[in-house]
């Protein structure tokens, strides 16, 4: 379960980045964040990793107040929520298989499993036959499943999405989509921020609006459309429908 209460993040200057949310995820959900650039979407994700520290209000996962984690703790969150980028950000001087196995490297898993546990995510998003390619030797939509590969690798129970079919033809998104779908079906809770009005429209997921850092609407099988910002939605409660 993530629950946020009443937050909101704050930059330098005053600038809102998220204004007095609040709302539940049940564990399991599949949730779409959509908004203009700037909306408040990737701060709305940031948060969820402690990438960022909410300026006021509680965000707990699973009943931890995300905000008090120390820097000695905060492996235990980035075990529990993977996150995938637009960009993949994958090591250029690693292959497939490495940039995977790097995740449970670092959690000193023994080779046998590391071995077996990045072999059973390549297979999950087809990509076990380009094991010992590189970065470089693969299309946008390959490097996508390989950043997906990696974020859940590790057994996550939240997957976060940034903007993941953004770089991709529409065929190669859909089949970014599928794979989130079917990830999402072994139970892992999913939030994506997308600009992809028709992925949006098609799926009818839960979908969240954001603008001015407000969240604006909620619905429970959403589409894409974004509204004016108007005083009717003060506090991010307009036309809740979740």
């Amino acid at each position: 379960m993530i629950n946020f209460n009443n937050v909101s993040k704050y930059y330098p200057g005053k600038v809102p980045g998220l204004v007095d949310v609040t709302l539940e995820i049940p564990a399991g959900d599949f949730v779409f964040l959509i908004g203009p650039s700037g909306s408040g979407k990737t701060t709305f994700l940031r948060l969820l990793i402690r990438d960022l520290v909410a300026s006021a209000g509680t965000l707990t996962i699973d009943e931890t107040d995300v905000s008090r984690l120390t820097s000695s703790n905060l492996y235990l969150l980035r075990r529990k929520v993977g996150i995938v980028f637009q960009d993949f950000k994958l090591l250029l001087d690693r292959t497939v298989f490495e940039n995977v196995a790097m995740v449970l490297e670092i959690l000193g898993k023994p080779d046998k499993e590391i071995e077996q546990g990045v072999m059973n995510v390549l297979q999950l998003v087809g990509l076990a036959d380009k094991k010992n390619l590189f970065p470089m030797q693969l299309s946008a939509g390959e490097m996508q499943r390989t950043a997906i590969a990696r974020a859940i690798v590790g057994g996550p129970k939240i997957l976060l999405a940034d903007e993941p079919t953004g770089n991709l033809d529409p065929d190669t998104a859909w089949g970014i989509m599928d794979i989130l779908q079917e990830i999402h079906g072994l139970g892992t809770t999913v939030i994506v921020a997308s600009h992809n009005a028709d992925i949006v429209n098609k799926m009818r997921k839960r979908t969240l609006t954001v603008q001015h850092g407000k969240v604006v609407r909620d619905e429970a099988k959403g589409h894409y459309h974004l509204e004016k910002h108007t005083k009717s939605a003060k506090g991010g409660k307009h036309d809740a429908a979740h």
